[in-house]
């Protein structure tokens, strides 16, 4: 990858393009393409939850089964996001974009004409499947095309926001499709925005030239996918079995033993899955280990402040969602003045703690949430507080996870930045729902369960133990970005190898 070094008005500094700078026009243009596909498979992990109950009563699939609704899509997705992207790199980013919208769009029309529990479930894990083709492709386009310093921050600032803000968008739409249509249409609407991105992405996008002496790595394919699909099959299973359940522990054991192989396996392999020098930057480590530690903090607020405003307090579908929408607006408001002013001028040791700690402040200030509270004083004020401190972590990290990695690099990059994040998601909606159940049940011990007074503290303990512990996670993502990123503007070594400045 060249360097160049003079910029003429509106082009990027860096040639990493190979068929040409698409000018400034069309980069916002491929900015708003890359935003609706980026969207379309963020909200589909909330959209489809609001619509869980239609489809059970519709389909006829028990309790227990539901979860699986949820888990299919997590699995396929998590588990083959790293081959995903080191197939956009290794086959082009813009032809494994179109492919994965086409193939979530079928996906999504399957499921939304299943007829049977069996054949929605097969829809969902194809979801995830063409999903984990298209996440870290659009990153990296996102990634190769934005190149200068200035308005690569501005585009992050957006795509952070977009990734924030897509599970509260999704609660939205979510409630809307399926109060007002039916569930089916919260699959179906994927075909719009597929139809949207792909239209733009055919005119929009050039193709990108590919090392075609390079070959896929097929037994770290199969160690990284093994040992992601373990970890989310535990943790998804911690839902429905104890933590000491062979189901739980076991494959967490085993996920972290192939994913061990996996890393030794990558410093020995000629065409690595994953190269070491992706993750070997410390202020790339500490965006991912930040990414990964949000991911399971913020699920604490779309899951368990949905429950509450629906079960505790009586929302609709529809006015959840819509009492979600501040949280929406301070995270991307926090996020574009994160990206675009102040990491350029203090850097990302003071700005990604701050969101973490702001984050920690909104879900411990949600602790004290009861039957009687008001949305007013009560919810808004810790749900803008947590959005902000969203924002600030989420573009932030996204950025500098996949800034100064080299063009050959950018797709297993971005995959590795949407694993931290979907595995962090996992991570936390095992814990907490574990934790919350546990909280119910003591609360419960020696009380009169049929008592609808009773009932409904219980679901308060269990709200607040969920909060609190969102809260640690945030903590603790505040002392390991203090501790990990380093101090002052990110800058880059040009003569530095592997690391390429993006």
């Amino acid at each position: 990858m060249s360097r160049t070094s003079t910029d003429t008005p509106g082009t990027a500094g860096v040639s990493t393009l190979p068929t040409g700078d698409p000018g400034p026009r069309h980069r916002w243009w491929i900015l708003a393409v890359i935003g609706v596909a980026q969207l379309m498979v963020v909200l589909d992990s909330t959209i489809v939850n609001i619509a869980l109950p239609s489809a059970q009563k519709d389909l006829g699939f028990s309790d227990g089964d539901r979860q699986w609704v949820v888990t299919a899509y997590a699995l396929a997705f998590g588990s083959l996001l790293l081959l995903g992207g080191r197939i956009a790199d290794l086959f082009g980013r813009k032809m494994t974009f179109l492919v994965g919208l086409v193939g979530f769009a079928g996906a999504s029309a399957l499921g939304g004409a299943a007829s049977g529990f069996e054949m929605l479930i097969a829809a969902r894990a194809a979801q995830g499947l063409f999903g984990a083709l298209l996440a870290p492709a659009a990153l990296s386009l996102l990634t190769t095309t934005f190149t200068d310093a200035k308005e690569r921050g501005k585009a992050f600032g957006v795509y952070g926001a977009i990734a924030g803000a897509g599970g509260a968008i999704g609660l939205l739409l979510g409630g809307l499709l399926t109060e007002y249509l039916d569930w089916r249409w919260t699959l179906y609407v994927n075909l719009a925005f597929a139809a949207i991105a792909f239209v733009g992405g055919l005119i929009l996008l050039q193709r990108s030239t590919r090392d075609k002496s390079a070959t896929i790595d097929i037994p770290g394919t199969f160690l990284v996918s093994s040992g992601l699909f373990c970890l989310v099959y535990g943790f998804s299973n911690a839902e429905s079995h104890d933590w000491s359940s062979p189901e739980t522990w076991g494959f967490l054991v085993a996920g972290g033993i192939l994913l061990t192989a996996f890393t030794w396996w990558q410093t020995r392999s000629t065409h690595p899955l994953l190269p070491l020098r992706v993750l070997l930057d410390r202020n790339r480590g500490a965006s991912f280990v930040s990414i990964l530690i949000t991911g399971a903090g913020m699920f604490g607020v779309f899951l368990f402040l949905t429950y509450y405003l629906q079960q505790s307090l009586g929302y609709t579908p529809v006015k959840t969602g819509l009492a979600f929408l501040p949280m929406t607006a301070g995270l991307m408001l926090a996020a574009t003045l994160a990206s675009t002013v102040l990491i350029p001028r203090i850097g990302p040791k003071a700005i990604v703690p701050l969101g973490m700690g702001a984050a920690a402040a909104g879900m411990v200030w949600l602790t004290g949430l009861d039957l009687n509270s008001s949305y007013t004083t009560d919810i808004l004020p810790p749900l803008v507080v947590a959005g902000i401190g969203l924002g600030l972590v989420m573009a932030p990290a996204m950025a500098l996870a996949t800034d100064g990695v080299g063009a050959e690099d950018s797709g297993v990059a971005s995959a590795a930045v949407n694993t931290m994040q979907q595995v962090g998601g996992s991570l936390g909606t095992a814990l907490l729902n574990t934790l919350f159940s546990s909280a119910v049940t003591n609360y419960l011990d020696g009380k009169n369960p049929r008592d609808p007074a009773v009932l409904a503290q219980a679901g308060l303990e269990g709200y607040s133990t969920a909060y609190w512990w969102s809260a640690a996670f945030f903590a603790a993502g505040l002392i390991v970005s203090v501790v990990l990123y380093r101090r002052g503007v990110p800058t880059h070594d040009p003569d530095a190898a592997p690391v390429v400045h993006m």
